[in-house]
């Protein structure tokens, strides 16, 4: 759901806490729209995400590390410039408007004390985030808006004054008396009360809206007293997130438990609004940006996975096809010994089926052009031909078979991948192996790059590594791990390798479970039950000669069964 005023007022409170008063001392722009900012804050060092991002606007504080460009864009360039140093002191957020004003304090380049404003419109597809001089002039904001005059749209263009985004013609529910509120909630036209709500008030989101209406029924008294209830929770900034599952999923977010959906929706109350947000938005984001930017590898592979499978088809088509071959060796038999009765230019000959047990009689086709010798000589010919296919065939569909199997570890590490160098060292390996082409020019030749595989600790401390792409996979189990650690792995399921390290001890049976989990979890049977997971030293684990990147064979192992858990991921990944 888009971040609601309310919500954005409760995060204000968290945010203010934090930063007022706190010193801005990097500052990162992970994406076009989203800007990080290290603050030492009163009460210690803090990271503050402000997204402008149309589709999920919002503020608050965060705990994961994001990817950033290797180029700072421009407008983190200008903040650097004018904010890093910056003091904050104070936060400004109009009553439930989605607006968020940082007011700071700097230095420009003459040492001279000045005051600058950024500013965060969380207000759907016209999110925007804007740097302000001490005068209120627009120094430069991601999103350029040229307006249109005529209608009294704004713009939002660098040396324009800024001007807040205009009202809407609704009132504050926590501002009007009991008796305004109640004429407020006098309904003539019999609207629904959600309806009414959104119509009227301003703050609410379709989420709020329907359940304050769930709540008080058809009664507008009930109505009016969930309204004073709520006005009370935000002035005491009393508001308590929420975070709605539903089949073990996320699906929303709210300020208050949600009764509407029933049994079928939990509600579970989360620390704060920010680790709540944070949670909720940045898995979707992280998979989204790596889904958008990773469209033409995906495509790449599945084309080729696709090339394969039929070229496989056709390959199994033809090597069913030589399983007669044996009954061609016969008509050249039969042929062969009845040389005498044939004549040329003869089309058929019918004769005895002395491979028969029965003794029937067979019609062999000829061709008519052919000496009786030759058509005989042909059919051995053809024979020869099918045992020599069959070799072939055998080869080539054991080869393609690899090739698929490759294919499809290749596209489960995309799913896997959790950047933009992670997708790069998926583009290195597919263009060594051939499926992607190398560019033409050095200029165009990206730097390579050697991504780390993810880091987890047992419960019990032991290390657990696991690779992101067949290239991690093969560093992690032939150059990194020992002899005598613990290699895991999905059976007959593309995964992770994953190696749990025992550095000179030995395994004990929660690390060992943990490990499997993680294996189970980094494959694509995530989404399943009961997954097999065979492990085994490392020293029993061999890639053959020529094998592509990530495939091994391994012939000693144990398996265990275990379920994929993706809290327990979180719970042990290392930052």
């Amino acid at each position: 759901m888009p971040l609601d005023a309310l919500c954005l007022t409760a995060v204000a409170g968290e945010v203010r806490a934090a930063v007022q008063g706190g010193k801005i001392d990097k500052i990162y722009q992970p994406t076009r729209d989203e800007v990080v900012l290290y603050i030492r804050g009163p009460a210690g060092n803090v990271r503050l995400l402000l997204s402008a991002n149309p589709g999920h606007p919002r503020a608050h504080l965060t705990e994961r590390n994001r990817e950033n460009p290797e180029q700072p864009p421009m407008f983190c360039m200008l903040l650097r410039k004018h904010l890093q140093g910056a003091r904050i002191l104070e936060l400004n957020q109009p009553p439930l408007e989605r607006l968020l004003d940082f007011r700071l304090e700097t230095l420009d380049e003459l040492g001279d004390r000045v005051e600058r404003r950024l500013v965060l419109e969380a207000m759907g597809r016209s999110a925007n985030m804007l740097l302000l001089d001490g005068e209120g002039r627009i120094v430069d904001c991601t999103r350029r808006v040229d307006g249109d005059l005529t209608r009294g749209q704004r713009q939002l263009l660098p040396g324009l004054f800024y001007r807040q985004p205009p009202t809407v013609d609704k009132l504050n529910p926590f501002t009007l008396s009991p008796e305004e509120l109640r004429l407020a909630l006098a309904n003539p036209l019999g609207k629904a009360w959600d309806k009414l709500l959104l119509d009227s008030f301003t703050g609410f989101s379709p989420l709020a809206a329907r359940e304050l209406a769930f709540r008080a029924g058809d009664d507008p008294e009930r109505l009016a007293a969930e309204l004073e209830k709520l006005g009370r929770a935000v002035e005491e900034n009393n508001l308590t997130p929420y975070l709605l599952v539903r089949e073990g999923k996320p699906v929303d977010f709210t300020f208050l438990p949600v009764l509407q959906y029933g049994p079928g929706t939990e509600s579970i109350p989360w620390e704060s609004f920010s680790a709540l947000l944070d949670d909720f938005f940045s898995d979707r984001e992280s998979a989204e940006r790596v889904r958008q930017r990773g469209q033409d590898l995906v495509k790449s592979v599945t084309n080729a996975r696709d090339r394969t499978a039929r070229k496989l088809g056709n390959q199994t088509r033809e090597l069913e096809a030589t399983k007669n071959r044996e009954r061609l060796r016969e008509l050249g038999d039969i042929l062969t010994s009845n040389l005498h009765l044939m004549e040329r230019g003869m089309s058929t000959f019918r004769t005895m089926d002395f491979y028969d047990p029965e003794g029937g009689e067979v019609d062999i086709p000829l061709d008519p052009l052919l000496t009786p010798q030759q058509n005989a000589a042909k059919y051995y010919k053809e024979y020869n031909k099918a045992k020599t296919a069959e070799e072939m065939l055998t080869i080539q569909i054991e080869k393609g078979e690899k090739e698929l199997e490759y294919l499809n570890s290749v596209l489960e590490n995309i799913a896997l991948a959790e950047g933009e160098k992670d997708l790069q060292e998926i583009r290195q390996e597919l263009t060594e192996t051939g499926y992607l082409r190398r560019p033409k020019t050095a200029a165009k030749r990206a730097k390579r790059v050697s991504g780390k595989p993810m880091e987890f600790r047992s419960s019990a401390g032991l290390r657990i590594s696991v690779g992101k792409n067949n290239s991690q996979n093969d560093l992690l189990t032939t150059k990194l791990a020992y002899k005598s650690d613990i290699w895991l792995h999905t059976q007959k399921i593309h995964g992770s390798h994953v190696i749990l390290w025992l550095e000179g001890g030995e395994a004990d049976a929660q690390s060992l479970t943990e490990a499997a989990q993680l294996a189970a979890y980094f494959s694509q049977a995530r989404d399943g039950s009961k997954v097999p997971v065979d492990y085994t030293p490392v020293k029993y684990v061999k890639k053959p000669a020529g094998a592509r990147p990530g495939m091994v064979v391994y012939t000693t192992y144990q398996t265990a069964v275990v379920e994929p858990d993706a809290e327990l991921a979180k719970k042990l990944r290392v930052k």
